[in-house]
């Protein structure tokens, strides 16, 4: 249970997310989406911005095809230590892509990743195939925006903020994204651990949200032209997707366009409303491909559809769906230009017995890969 009313606490809790040698900056702990809007003025926060929007060049080697790939950031960082980054990173390295350059994190992190994992999901570099398809992975963040691959532990002769914030300030489902200490606290209680946001922290929510909306347009405006294709793998109804859609794009895949505040209609907006339309942002998995991947992962083990939709939900190894081999399937081909052959969808059900389980704990990572 994450503790709310009490920051001290909470900050001690956000220091467990952050992996050695990296260390928590306590000043980058936006717990809700006013300490989120804060943040934008933070020294270190609006550096990165500048950097972001302004001064990066992407360096990418020669390829006959670039993908800029567009990653959720996540709880742990830095973020390719997380679970869901070194499965989808462990995917990519199984299908052929390797690391153009000797860019790893820290030796201390290499020597803490599980057998099961090839060194390579913990290098920085853009990646290419045999084929010459270079993808480039870089992380959609609130509240820097994007953060590229290569500069998660440092950009510009200076430290990463990317590897010393923690951010949970934006997801109002989760009931906890509040800052009950700020005179601005609106929310309101509906449990012992759950709060209902009020006026202020929607009002926040979208000045935050349209900033990074922003953000993230001025930097894909002006660095699209080195890339063939821009796709994001992000999971549908949350906030990092609701950052990149057009209003036009919103009702499809299930995403607000609005948040009343008072009597107000407060409109969100989405990179894709600011980009040209031969520029714009690709959002995979789309809400179909999802609904496809629930019923091969029940298939594949054994479960009924309402069983594998909660094996889905959780990722199967404390990771978003996005990890799971049923949507990397969908990513991999996508990335090589073409359309994914995923196996045929089939519903099987079967008692939960403990073949189910052994089977369920290994969701996400189906056959063990021992490093390479």
């Amino acid at each position: 249970m994450v503790t709310v009313a009490n920051r001290v606490q909470r900050v001690l809790e956000s220091r467990q997310k952050i992996e050695s040698p990296f260390v928590l900056d306590e000043t980058l702990c936006l717990y809700s989406p006013q300490d989120n809007v804060d943040a934008l003025a933070h020294p270190r926060i609006a550096d990165w911005l500048r950097f972001i929007q302004h001064d990066y060049v992407p360096r990418l080697p020669p390829g006959d095809r670039r993908v800029l790939l567009l990653m959720p950031c996540t709880k742990t960082k830095p973020y390719p230590f997380s679970s869901e980054h070194k499965h989808i990173n462990q995917r990519l390295i199984e299908s052929g892509f390797r690391p153009t350059a000797d860019l790893f994190l820290p030796q201390q992190l290499r020597e803490r990743l599980e057998d099961t994992f090839s060194d390579d999901v913990l290098n920085l570099s853009p990646l290419i195939d045999g084929c010459g398809t270079v993808v480039h992975r870089v992380v959609i963040s609130e509240p820097l925006a994007l953060v590229p691959y290569e500069c998660i532990v440092d950009y510009d002769g200076k430290p990463s903020p990317a590897t010393a914030y923690d951010d949970p300030g934006l997801f109002e489902n989760r009931g906890n994204a509040v800052s009950p200490w700020r005179p601005d606290f609106t929310a309101v209680a509906v449990s012992p651990t759950r709060w209902q946001w009020g006026d202020e922290e929607r009002r926040h929510y979208v000045l935050m949200h349209n900033a990074m909306a922003e953000a993230i347009a001025a930097t894909i405006a002006r660095i699209a032209e080195k890339y063939t294709d821009i796709v994001s793998w992000v999971a549908p109804g949350l906030t990092h997707r609701s950052f990149i859609l057009a209003c036009n794009q919103r009702a499809a895949n299930k995403v607000p366009a609005w948040r009343r505040v008072g009597s107000a209609r407060l409109d969100l907006i989405g990179a894709n409303d600011r980009l040209p339309l031969d520029r714009q942002i690709e959002c995979l998995p789309t809400p179909q491909q999802c609904a496809d991947a629930v019923r091969r992962l029940a298939y594949r083990l054994g479960v009924n559809l309402s069983h594998a939709k909660g094996v889905y939900a959780r990722g199967g190894a404390d990771a978003t769906p996005l990890a799971l081999p049923e949507l990397l399937e969908i990513l991999v081909p996508r990335l090589r230009g073409r359309a994914a052959s995923p196996g045929r969808s089939r519903r099987k059900t079967s008692s939960t017995g403990p073949s189910t389980k052994r089977k369920v704990a290994n969701a996400a990572h189906p056959s063990a890969h021992r490093r390479q």
